[in-house]
């Protein structure tokens, strides 16, 4: 019998996360403080986070361990399955061996909960009794919505008003939680109100509504921030996917010879990619490493590398990263959780050292690679999902004209089910493409932060 389905027992689950700063060849770049432009300390950082969390996002540990009460609520969905994508293979007539790991079987539906749910612990221990956020296509705003039901923590989502718009089902699922969901911009803080001064139209950034939330939480002493993406603790958090994924593979009897994500900020792409580089970097495998981002919004691909407020209004720690610049505002791309303007620091410096790739694709052959996939294995994914779907497919494609047999894993970060409009609009005729032109990069450029 062809096995398609790899499940790990419950056992097996991994009991800690892996931290890369461990095995990086040279240290990141300090945070910088939004006013001073000084390194931050701890205390900067305590009025939005745990300092457990604080302590993990400076750890130079290569493991830190799970805490059981966080172990036993991952047991609910972890370990998820790897899929052997034996019908998309079929499809493409590749001689390719294509796997996927299926973060959908979360109650969220997405990777996300892997790190809502030790965030909302670490808050609830310290005695925090309400969190903000921001969301783009609201996977982080529902998962966060999913933890602190389970933590009983108040939560307050400002998520991008695009997304607000295209995605009501994503709210309703935050709202089913019982977590409040407004759309920022907003009139709820002296930032959603400045921008919708200066554009009463204005649909949102990612960037933007972290402002909004950093605002709220910062001057409450029951209050504190989580993020959802790009900092350190929370790529951490994230890879229990990779490592499952390495004993999985192993059950499968075979490498990946290239592992592909999706990346915005850079959860679910650390999330998978990290624990293969930790092979790469101490045992030697030569795994390609590919990111993969929207072309409307190409931060590794056109951006530059260098200190950007991680925020439009620049309350939000600065960080050396791969930016359009932090005013950046972009197009209006079914992909909400893709639509930032930075890149994590830790992706970014593993793309200045050459340790992964990068490439950008439009909006269109994503949502093609998505109904392909669909109609080969059946699970309908997220538009952000189907970014890694198209260079899974196009790899495998290259595999075909060469007569390779490479294997390929990617992560299927996500489910589509609340993203139906956006497969309508592809259906229809009615989607467009967007491609940031480099003019525009240089224009949103300007606007760095002089540290």
């Amino acid at each position: 019998m062809d096995t398609i389905k790899y499940n790990l027992p419950e056992k097996e689950m991994p009991t800690r996360w892996y931290n890369i700063q461990a095995d990086l060849p040279e240290p990141l770049a300090p945070y910088l403080h939004p006013a001073t432009k000084k390194p931050l300390g701890p205390a900067d950082l305590a009025p939005l986070f745990a300092m457990e969390l604080i302590k993990q996002e400076v750890s130079q540990e290569r493991y830190i361990d799970i805490p059981e009460e966080v172990q036993k609520i991952y047991r609910q969905f972890r370990p998820s399955p790897l899929y052997r994508a034996r019908r998309l293979e079929a499809a493409l007539d590749t001689p390719a061996h294509i796997y996927y790991k299926f973060e959908d079987v979360s109650p969220a539906g997405s990777h996300k909960p892997n790190s809502a749910i030790p965030q909302a612990y670490y808050n609830k221990k310290e005695g925090i009794k309400r969190l903000t956020t921001e969301t783009g296509a609201g996977q982080w705003g529902s998962s966060l919505a999913l933890a602190c039901s389970l933590f009983d923590i108040e939560l307050k989502v400002y998520m991008v008003k695009v997304s607000y718009q295209q995605k009501p089902y994503r709210r309703m699922m935050m709202e089913t939680w019982g977590a409040k969901c407004v759309a920022s911009p907003s009139m709820d803080t002296n930032s959603g109100r400045a921008a919708l001064a200066a554009d009463p139209n204005n649909m949102g950034s990612l960037g933007l509504a972290i402002s909004e939330a950093v605002e709220d939480a910062a001057p409450r002493e029951d209050s504190h921030y989580a993020l959802g993406s790009v900092l350190n603790h929370v790529l951490m958090h994230q890879t229990v996917i990779g490592q499952e994924c390495l004993k999985q593979m192993e059950m499968a009897g075979e490498y990946p010879d290239m592992v592909i994500a999706c990346v915005g900020g850079g959860s679910n792409f650390g999330g998978i990619a990290l624990p293969f580089l930790h092979e790469n970097l101490t045992k030697g495998k030569k795994t390609r490493i590919i990111a993969v981002e929207p072309s409307s919004c190409p931060s590794l691909t056109k951006g530059l590398y260098a200190y950007d407020y991680g925020d439009v209004a620049g309350m939000a720690p600065i960080a050396k990263m791969f930016t359009l610049g932090s005013n950046f505002m972009p197009p209006p791309v079914h992909a909400g959780g893709l639509r930032y303007h930075g890149m994590s620091p830790i992706v970014s410096h593993l793309k200045k050292l050459g340790l992964i790739e990068a490439r950008a694709v439009l909006q269109l052959p994503t949502f093609e690679a998505g109904i392909t996939f669909a109609r080969s294995e059946g699970f309908i994914s997220a538009p952000e999902t189907n970014h890694a779907i198209r260079a899974a497919i196009d790899e495998a494609i290259k595999c075909r004209e060469t007569g390779e047999k490479k294997v390929i894993l990617f992560n299927h970060s996500g489910h589509g089910h609340f993203d139906m409009s956006a497969y309508d609009a592809y259906l229809s005729g009615k989607l467009t493409d967007y491609e940031y032109p480099a003019e525009k990069v240089k224009e949103a450029l300007s606007c760095l932060p002089q540290t």
